[in-house]
This record gives structure tokens, sequence and C-alpha cells, in this order.
């Protein structure tokens, strides 16, 4: 079941609906930033670098995955947490800790440690939930996927409507 309706894209904006399913994953093209509430970087890649990417699926505002080498290895530690994504398979969730090395954020994040073979580029790549911490692309404040359990990337050039809302769960 889809949408009734597709909100109408203005000039440089991108549909959700035109992303593709399975997912695609491409080279990020703007700049990555992570933080946390109190401001302290997380993680952080210069847009077309190579070192972040976002993920496009049908329906959802793109993810964005920074590669384990700009993520302060101090601030994440992985958890006993799990799910499956019948695309990129097991995901294992990390707790975002603070500079004391304690709990801060459970399950703030996770990785494919052993992506299927198309989604290769994520293999231990980080994705935070900016729901829970504060995340840039470029200079633009990042708005959180509704439904809690998706960590889609929410910026002025996506339009919906998007997987998550009320109204949505049999999308």
């Amino acid at each position: 079941m889809r949408p009734v309706h597709r909100e109408p894209c203005g000039p440089g904006q991108e549909s959700v609906w035109d992303y593709p399913r399975p997912p695609r994953v491409e080279v990020a093209r703007r700049r990555v930033r992570v933080a946390d509430r109190d401001g302290t970087l997380l993680g952080e890649a210069p847009a077309g670098s190579g070192r972040a990417w976002r993920v496009l699926e049908t329906s959802h505002p793109p993810t964005y995955y920074l590669a384990r080498s700009v993520v302060d290895p101090r601030r994440v530690r992985a958890n006993d947490d799990r799910s499956w994504c019948e695309f990129k398979g097991e995901a294992v969730y990390h707790d975002v800790l603070d500079a004391q090395g304690r709990v801060l954020l459970p399950s703030a994040a996770w990785t494919y440690p052993l992506p299927h073979a198309d989604y290769a580029p994520l293999a231990g790549a980080f994705a935070f939930y900016p729901g829970r911490l504060v995340c840039h692309l470029d200079d633009e404040l990042v708005r959180p996927q509704a439904g809690g359990f998706y960590g889609g990337w929410i910026t002025d050039d996506v339009v919906g409507p998007f997987k998550g809302e009320h109204g949505t769960h049999g999308w």
C-alpha cells in the first residue's frame, strides 16, 4: 500500500518515492557531522570524500553512514542488540558513551559488520539516530524520521510522505 499522494518536489529536491527498492548506496554529496547533545563531535566526513554514504530506499529519507575511521572510537561501544535487514544483513547496535566511557545513549548507533555484497561499502561504517543525537548535513540540522526504529535523515532537499509517520505501517 502506498500513500494516496506524493508531496511535490521543488527545485533541488528529491522524492523518497523515486528511491529504489532494494536500496541503493552512494557516496554522500554533503558534509556529514554527528555530535552529542552537548555539541561534542562524534564523527565528521567531508562532502564527496568517500568516508560517508547515504542509503536510499523507497519511502524512507536517506540514512547516512560514517566510515569507522572518522568516528571517535572512545565514544561508541557495541552492545548485545541486533536487528536484521533483508538487504544489508545483521546490524549490530552501539551505545554512545560520554567522555568518561559511561553509556550516554544506549543503542544510538549501528553498523553492518558483514553486509551483503551490494552493501559492502557500509562494512563497519556507523549510522546514527538523528532523533537522539545532533546531526548535520553541511550546516543544516537534520530532522529524524518518525517511528523510533528508522534512522532516516530528513532535510529540506527530500520530500515524502515518509514511512514511519502515522498511518504508514503497511507501506
